[in-house]
């Protein structure tokens, strides 16, 4: 049987970039690819979508097709698509039958090309913390939530007194005066290489020039993307959930008892309990299959206000269920606390809900597996 590649595209989510100068969104997911894939039978490139940040979703979807048909110019073959967060969605909307996207790419041949998808702590029923951005003051709070992602990514964490501030402003987001976060962006910016600030100043007047994905992923958005998109006949679709330790003593002391982990945990807590929003009416049907895993995960399945610091749990079950798993948004592709690996693990918050590296690499396994058809998740019909 001739050799056929089997490329992995990997589709950045919310504030998501490919790489921005040494930062990397996908780094430790593309490094542990590279090692794992080939010996599970999935050979071929691992290409990471250069998208927009806070773009629509019809934009991050062309720009997903226009990479994928690059790597399909480069090497002919069969494509896989894994999604983190909002990515997922880009993957499905691209793969509904007749869409049409604004790019010259040929949409159905690289939909025709997929034989997967995975999405990742995706939001397929939206969030209720898209309601927290979906105003000025709020979009102000995510263009510094952006380059906070980027500092962190690039430092291994805040300032305290960076941390501090954003808690408190996002506590009350109505009684404090844009001037605060001017401060914090001056403050956070001052600290990168002129060359650096250029290209994080570019990524951040992307976010500021369109933020459509904002109110696409709340919870009504989410409505009209579910009513105008379909799955396509013979791809596979899987998901993996995510869910962080409810914030008490326990991911309080999780966290650590240092100035960092407790103004960084005080900002997770607050985020948590805006995704923890979701109305009583709105509970996402759960296949008996999908009930199953969930409970060996968490021993039971999660109520509506468990979630993963940005994303409800609930929201992101959609099709074979590969795994749940005990982690916050950021540490199921790596971006958790583990500073002396080569290289390091940084956490973007301290949610203190102590994923790790053996669950990191655990937890990838089991997708590439899935992949290659090598192992079987909890077929459930979408929601």
């Amino acid at each position: 049987m001739a050799y056929r590649a089997h490329h992995l595209v990997l589709v950045p989510g919310f504030f998501g970039f490919a790489n921005l100068g040494d930062f990397t969104y996908f780094g430790h997911v593309t490094d542990l690819l590279g090692e794992i894939a080939p010996r599970l039978g999935v050979e071929g490139e691992i290409r990471v979508v250069r998208t927009e940040p806070t773009a629509s979703l019809p934009r991050r979807a062309a720009l997903l097709a226009e990479s994928i048909a690059a790597v399909l110019q480069d090497s002919p073959g069969e494509v896989s698509l894994i999604g983190h967060s909002s990515g997922g969605l880009d993957a499905r909307l691209l793969l509904t039958p007749g869409v049409s996207l604004p790019t010259s790419a040929d949409v159905e041949r690289c939909a025709r090309s997929v034989r997967a998808v995975v999405t990742i702590a995706a939001p397929h029923h939206g969030t209720p913390l898209a309601h927290l951005f979906n105003s000025m003051l709020g979009q102000q709070i995510l263009r510094v939530l952006s380059l906070t992602t980027i500092y962190t990514l690039r430092t291994g964490r805040l300032p305290i007194s960076v941390a501090l501030r954003l808690t408190r402003l996002l506590r009350r987001p109505g009684s404090r005066p844009s001037g605060v976060l001017d401060q914090i962006f001056i403050q956070l910016l001052a600290d990168f290489s002129q060359a650096r600030r250029r290209a994080v100043e570019d990524f951040l007047a992307d976010v500021r020039s369109d933020q459509g994905l904002v109110a696409q992923i709340s919870p009504q958005g989410m409505d009209l993307f579910n009513a105008s998109t379909r799955d396509r006949p013979g791809v596979r679709y899987a998901c993996v959930a995510t869910r962080a330790r409810p914030p008490g003593l326990r991911s309080l002391a999780r966290a650590g008892w240092n100035g960092y982990g407790q103004a960084t945990h005080a900002l997770f807590v607050v985020l948590y309990r805006f995704a923890s929003g979701t109305p009583p009416d709105r509970r996402p049907r759960v296949t008996v299959e999908q009930a199953a895993v969930l409970r060996r995960a968490y021993g039971r399945v999660p109520d509506l206000s468990a979630n993963d610091g940005i994303v409800p749990t609930l929201s992101q079950i959609r099709g074979d269920l590969i795994g749940a798993v005990w982690a916050d948004h950021h540490d199921v592709i790596g971006h958790f606390h583990l500073p002396k690996h080569v290289p390091p693990h940084f956490d973007w918050v301290a949610s203190g809900t102590g994923f790790d590296r053996a669950q990191f690499e655990a937890l990838w396994r089991d997708i590439v597996a899935y992949l290659s058809g090598a192992r079987k998740g909890a077929r459930g019909a979408p929601q």
